[in-house]
């Protein structure tokens, strides 16, 4: 019997299931938002999660109203989590605008007309 703690969490699955590798199947078709409300948890995001894959944004500004109590901040301020992230500028870029580019490519075409 395979112990299913130490197989590859990235391929002992699908490799059980006959499936392609997650990392070249379901992940070139799933996204992940940075709305989340706190630094620990945008950090497992980041740890978890390649940049690739990650959107910033996606949801509405102010649908989380007031101010975080304990931090001072707007809830829904997630730009700063993201800021604080120990990661390169490229994949910094890569989730605050060159991802949304890529799977919107409307939006990026709307965006490149007005010379953005």
């Amino acid at each position: 019997m395979t112990d299913i703690g130490t197989m590859r969490v990235k391929s002992g699955l699908a490799d059980m299931l006959k499936q392609p590798d997650l990392s070249t199947h379901v992940m070139n078709n799933v996204w992940f938002d940075t709305c989340v409300y706190h630094q620990p948890g945008v950090d497992l995001l980041a740890k978890v999660i390649d940049s690739k894959n990650i959107l910033f944004g996606s949801e509405m500004v102010g649908a989380v109203r007031g101010i975080d109590p304990q931090t001072g901040h707007y809830f829904d301020d997630t730009k700063r989590y993201v800021d604080t992230l120990d990661i390169p500028e490229v994949q910094r870029d890569a989730i605050f605008a060159d991802n949304a580019r890529r799977v919107f490519p409307r939006l990026d075409q709307k965006l490149k007309e007005r010379g953005l």
